[in-house]
Order: structure tokens, then C-alpha cells, then sequence
């Protein structure tokens, strides 16, 4: 099967699938199947749209001074303490291993 055309939404040809499916639609591709004299219309769309950030980026991490324990994994981990921020700074991948993803502030 090869692709014949492939169409951004708001192209002459994805009217009728950009309102069915809206703001998820990213393409429409028409593909043709020689063998069976068949045209295929396939649609790509978004399923779910979430922050996503590089591994190594630093974040910040608010943790409170009462949190003793946990402050000493973050400095052990790598973490430095931000004097301008006043919070914890650490690679995006070591606050998801410590389970701080919602404890980031950025």
C-alpha cells in the first residue's frame, strides 16, 4: 500500500473528517492498495496531550524544611538547593524516580 496524498486539516478533502474530529485531527492520508483497486482514508490523530520534559532538564521541587528525610534523597540524588528560587533543583528524570512529579514547579 502507498500513500497518495497526505492532507493537513482545513485542506480541501478533510472538511467532513476536521469536523468530526476537530482539534485532535493532525492529518489525513489517502492510501492506495494496488492489489485490491482499494483507496483507504486514514486519519492520525491526538489522543492525549500532557507536559513532557527532557530527562536531564533541571526542575524546580518545592519541599518543605520539616521534610527532613525526603530533603536528604533529593541531596544525595544530585539535588541542590536554589537560593532564588527556594527550591530544590534536580534533573527532571531523578524527581520522577523519587516519585516528585507533583512537587514540580516550573
Amino acid at each position: 500500500m502507498k500513500v497518495g496524498l497526505k492532507l493537513n486539516p482545513g485542506q480541501k478533502g478533510t472538511k467532513r473528517l476536521a469536523a468530526k474530529y476537530g482539534d485532535r485531527l493532525l492529518c489525513v492520508r489517502y492510501r492506495y492498495d494496488e492489489v485490491t483497486n482499494r483507496r483507504y482514508t486514514t486519519v492520525e490523530l491526538i489522543e492525549s496531550s500532557e507536559p513532557w520534559f527532557p530527562a536531564n532538564r533541571k526542575v524546580f521541587v518545592k519541599i518543605r524544611y520539616d521534610e527532613v528525610p525526603l530533603r536528604n534523597k533529593v541531596k544525595e540524588s544530585g539535588g541542590k538547593w536554589n537560593k532564588i528560587m527556594r527550591r530544590w533543583e534536580l534533573p527532571y528524570r531523578v524527581a520522577i524516580d523519587l516519585g516528585l512529579e507533583k512537587r514540580i514547579e516550573n
